[in-house]
């Protein structure tokens, strides 16, 4: 595990298209709001801001995914993130999508892995 690895979950955590897992990040020296979801099996992670306006996107605290459970939401104003990359789909966010974040999932857990610029 490299230094500036941080733990986020346990992988049985994060069910497909369910509750997403908050935590924060350090971005330019301020701490962040941010979130992991899996989606069809893959883990995906992004600061929690709409690309619209910086707001928080849950609706509910960890809840990121809109009724059909096929698109990311923001709360706020609807736009549609794609949950596997974070792209702009629909709605306010006029092709601003959210901004990933590094993580990987190994060994039962999700990592969020920031190289040396971000931690």
């Amino acid at each position: 595990m490299a230094a500036n690895e941080r733990l986020i979950c346990r992988s049985v955590d994060l069910i497909d298209a369910g509750p997403g897992v908050r935590f924060t990040v350090s971005v330019q020296g301020v701490e962040e709001p941010a979130f992991a979801v899996r989606f069809r099996g893959r883990v995906a992670a992004y600061l929690n801001r709409c690309g619209h306006v910086a707001v928080e996107l849950d609706w509910q605290p960890s809840e990121f995914f809109d009724d059909s459970k096929l698109y990311l939401i923001c709360a706020t104003h609807g736009a549609l993130y794609a949950p596997q990359d974070g792209r702009c789909l629909g709605g306010r966010c006029n092709g601003r999508g959210l901004t990933p974040l590094p993580i990987e999932e190994r060994n039962g857990a999700i990592y969020y892995t920031p190289s040396e610029q971000e931690s």
